[in-house]
């Protein structure tokens, strides 16, 4: 087993706090306005994606010069500061969105290489105790329960 290093840092819990410290007071500042979408209710609705952003920018900029053709029944003043959201709201969500990304791939990097150590380790105990040495064995018999493999899930026949 290969225990190439791909990751080697030590970030100050200094750090990590004040982190912390800053996207909950980041959470709190935008909390007032921010609105949850029940389970399951993101699959009902339209959604924006990048090519629908610039056609309702469009679509915001004709109901100034082509006011005539807003419908009586459109709430034109909602609909200018649902566009207002959108905008400001998106580079913050793309920023959270790197944040995220770079985040995870640092825990997947560094947990894969702690997951690898650990099976090593546990190798080691494990022949230890197989050989007799006793203070291998309550190791090993603690550690045992978590390393155990797991077959694959036999699937059902489907004849």
């Amino acid at each position: 087993m290969s225990t190439k290093n791909q990751i080697s840092i030590d970030i100050p819990q200094s750090v990590i706090e004040k982190v912390t410290e800053n996207l909950q007071e980041s959470r709190t500042l935008l909390a007032p306005y921010l609105q949850a979408i029940a389970p399951g209710g993101k699959k009902s609705i339209f959604k924006m994606g990048d090519k629908t952003v610039a056609t309702v920018q469009k679509v915001e900029d004709y109901t100034e010069t082509n006011s005539e053709f807003t419908p009586s029944y459109m709430d034109k003043p909602e609909f200018i500061k649902d566009v207002a959201v959108v905008t400001g709201l998106s580079p913050l969500r793309n920023l959270s969105q790197q944040l995220f990304s770079d985040l995870d791939d640092t825990i997947t990097i560094a947990g894969n290489e702690a997951l690898l150590a650990a099976l090593l380790y546990y190798g080691a105990v494990k022949e230890a105790a197989a050989k007799g040495v006793a203070t291998a064995k309550p190791i090993y018999e603690d550690l045992s329960a978590r390393f155990t493999k797991r077959g694959a899930k036999k699937k059902p026949d489907t004849e």
